[in-house]
């Protein structure tokens, strides 16, 4: 059933010393164990096991070369396919580190043929209608099966208390549907070991919305999703000039015949882009005629946004004009969910598979006065990666044909990386100060410019993605939002491919060409191998476990020693295990073995730099994150940590202040005992947090956060127990 962790960390450690050997001073760190939780991890998640759970992946070289066979395995001769496995063992090697479903799931199709490699999918458009709400709940069921996460968007149904003709009826409205899809994903998780992820979207101007704000402090519901707001320009504009804000939905041609509604001069309709058609009615701008049910001052919504993000983290905070605006498919898609995390906005079926680079792969001399960062590698790096990923398209292994044909068709990727907090102190800075920021925007320009060029030579190796070669009608809309295009010569009704779309109009490539004019042109008339290539993911697990606990994504690391509560299959509580940050790790190897955050011993201190992400301000963090944004074609999962005393006045600026900035979304935390218990806990919260339990005869008995309580065979701190409890895990205590 898989070897001891000892065993695991020591294989691992054997592998790290082999690929150092020809390294020289990087050695040090190169050969620094994995820490036991992260080996554990790793055999937990990613390593390849048979139907006995026995091992068939010795350690992670061989995770790493049974990808690296499986991704080269497309190549189309016997001599390509041997020298791009030997290159892409270099990368994964040297940093390239594919999403978790890649790594799982690659080569191992004789052990679980009914699984993907494609972390992130978007359902189709909801229709309003029960047959197609019940069609959509058993694709998710499919995609969820195959170990994909999925976002939908519940607003495209009708509100709570309207009129259904055809049942004669008031509907119940999107939230109680929603419920339906929880159970659903929930049924799913606990049959497959591992827990479904599911993004709900939701327009802020639908009349449902302050349900769906509140929706998930009734205890136990909806607890299989995340939640997101669809933040439009205009409801932020009514915001700072404190206007009122109309809450409406779309009306039937029908209904507006049965109502005698002229939408054309009603004061009752006001037009607004939507991404179903289902009957509605449209103007030549594409706008559709949506009724008004109520009226309310816009700081009234916004303040109820931000005391429900302040208090329970949620909804997300999703700035969908400028997802679109920015969005290098602009002229095909109208995007309005995006993937569990959010870092993927996407159109319906839209998939896309996931990488991170270990930026802490490329630091030399760490914690010195000469520490570099290595760009020529990097950038190496960075261009084999790219193939590897574009390569997962063809054994992409998702459930439904409208997945398969929207990642074939358009053969998206997000590239990201990890490790940047870690990163930023071996090199001397202090993450979201000034330098950081500058590097934090060249290590995702650089990134970008690479992929780039690879989307160009791949194209012409191999041919573009297939929407690059398709002829678009130019329209009105289309006008009406690229008013260059006009200037350039073009009328409604004329063709354009869309490579010329995709390179020459799209925001983000225009920006590409203030780089390397060169390139986009070319981009423009041989089209990319893929529309997208880049997102920033959070990559927990695997920066936890293949990347020895790098601070995740484009985070600083939550603490340098702290627990983290891991999902175990079979257990109702989540695990509390302990680990440390990598930077402290490596300081303890190549500066201070004795070395330990928080010592009032100045022989154990660590440098100033070493900074956590709950001691950087919000303003930095998003100042962090609009420097990436600015290359990342996609978007970024980002957390903004915030101290649980922070004023509330100031925390509803930090999403003004992102809005300002042009982020595509921005998400808090702040520690609420009350509400939930996150993945990542600081020791000193639980010890100041006292959680009370009720027993059967009615008497109660109390626990710090940390204390450990033995219930139902198993041990649970204080905090994680209270938490499956309160969710409904357990019965009564």
């Amino acid at each position: 059933m898989g070897k001891p962790v000892e065993e695991l960390q020591s294989a691992n450690q054997t592998m790290a010393t082999v690929v150092s050997a020809a390294k020289g001073g990087e050695k040090k760190l190169k050969t620094m164990p994995l820490q036991s939780t992260s080996a554990d991890i790793w055999d937990k998640k990613y390593r390849l096991k048979d139907k006995a759970g026995q091992a068939v992946d010795e350690n992670t070289l061989d995770t790493f070369e049974r990808v690296a066979s499986a991704l080269s395995g497309v190549e189309a001769t016997d001599e390509l396919r041997e020298h791009w496995y030997e290159r892409f063992v270099w990368a994964l090697d040297n940093g390239a580190l594919p999403a978790g479903r890649i790594i799982s799931n690659a080569g191992a199709q004789a052990y679980k043929p009914a699984t993907s490699t494609i972390n992130c999918t978007v359902s189709g458009t909801i229709t309003d209608s029960m047959d197609d709400i019940l069609n959509k709940n058993h694709e998710a069921g499919m995609t969820l099966k195959a170990g994909c996460g999925i976002g939908y968007e519940f607003s495209t149904l009708r509100p709570k208390g309207a009129y259904v003709s055809g049942a004669g009826a008031y509907t119940s409205g999107p939230l109680s549907f929603m419920d339906i899809f929880d159970k659903m994903c929930f049924t799913v998780s606990s049959a497959g070991g591992r827990r479904g992820a599911q993004m709900a979207t939701f327009d802020v101007s639908h009349p449902d919305v302050m349900e769906f704000i509140r929706a998930k402090r009734e205890d136990g519901r909806l607890r299989q999703f995340n939640l997101s707001l669809l933040i439009t320009s205009e409801f932020i504009e009514a915001v700072k000039k404190d206007t009122d804000w109309n809450l409406s939905f779309p009306v039937t041609e029908k209904e507006a015949k049965e109502d005698k509604l002229d939408v054309y001069t009603s004061n009752e309709i006001i037009w607004r882009r939507y991404p179903a058609e289902n009957g509605y009615i449209k103007n030549e701008q594409g706008l559709t005629a949506c009724k008004i049910y109520s009226t309310i001052p816009a700081n009234r919504l916004w303040n109820m946004i931000m005391t429900s993000t302040y208090d329970f983290a949620e909804p997300g905070f999703i700035l969908i004009d400028e997802v679109n605006t920015k969005n290098n498919n602009w002229f095909e898609e109208n995007i309005r969910a995006t993937n569990p995390c959010g870092e993927q906005p996407l159109p319906p079926y839209g998939s896309c598979l996931l990488g991170s680079v270990n930026l802490t792969k490329f630091v030399s001399d760490p914690f010195t006065d000469q520490a570099a960062f290595d760009w020529e590698k990097y950038r190496e790096v960075v261009s084999v990666f790219t193939r590897m990923l574009d390569n997962v398209v063809e054994i992409n292994g998702l459930p439904l044909e409208g997945q398969r044909n929207e990642i074939e068709r358009k053969r998206r990727h997000g590239m990201g990386f990890l490790g940047l907090g870690s990163t930023a102190t071996m090199l001397g800075m202090t993450y979201g100060d000034e330098k950081s920021v500058e590097f934090t925007e060249s290590i995702a320009r650089e990134m970008a410019m690479a992929g780039w060029n690879q989307a160009l030579e791949l194209a012409k190796e191999k041919g573009p993605a297939p929407i690059m070669l398709e002829e678009f009608t130019v329209t009105g809309e289309m006008l009406a939002m690229r008013p260059e295009m006009e200037a350039d010569g073009y009328a409604i009704g004329d063709t354009v491919n869309g490579a010329e779309l995709h390179a020459k109009y799209s925001r983000y490539m225009q920006q590409v060409a203030d780089i390397d004019a060169e390139l986009v042109e070319e981009l423009s008339r041989v089209g990319a191998r893929f529309t997208h290539h880049s997102s920033i993911a959070p990559t927990g697990t695997i920066s936890l476990s293949m990347a020895n606990n790098a601070s995740n994504g484009i985070e600083p690391s939550f603490a340098h020693h702290y627990a983290r509560n891991v999902i175990r299959e079979g257990r109702k509580t989540k695990e509390k295990v302990d680990v440390f940050s990598y930077e402290l790790l490596a300081y303890r190897e190549v500066v201070n073995a004795n070395a330990m955050p928080y010592s009032e011993n100045p022989d154990e201190q660590l440098p100033a730099n070493f900074v956590t992400s709950d001691t950087i301000t919000p303003k930095q963090h998003v100042d962090i994150q609009a420097a990436a944004q600015k290359w990342v074609d996609s978007s970024i999962s980002k957390t903004a940590n915030v101290p649980t005393d922070y004023p509330y006045e100031d925390f509803k600026d930090i999403y003004m202040y992102a809005y300002d900035k042009g982020l595509k979304g921005c998400t808090t935390f702040r520690f609420n005992p009350e509400a939930f218990q996150g993945v990542l806990v600081k020791e000193d919260d639980l010890e100041n947090t006292t959680y009370q339990f009720t027993l059967d005869d009615g008497s109660t008995v109390e626990f710090k956060g940390n204390e450990e309580v033995e219930y139902d065979g198993e041990t649970h701190t204080a905090a994680n127990l209270f938490d499956a409890l309160k969710e409904g895990y357990y019965g009564k205590f």
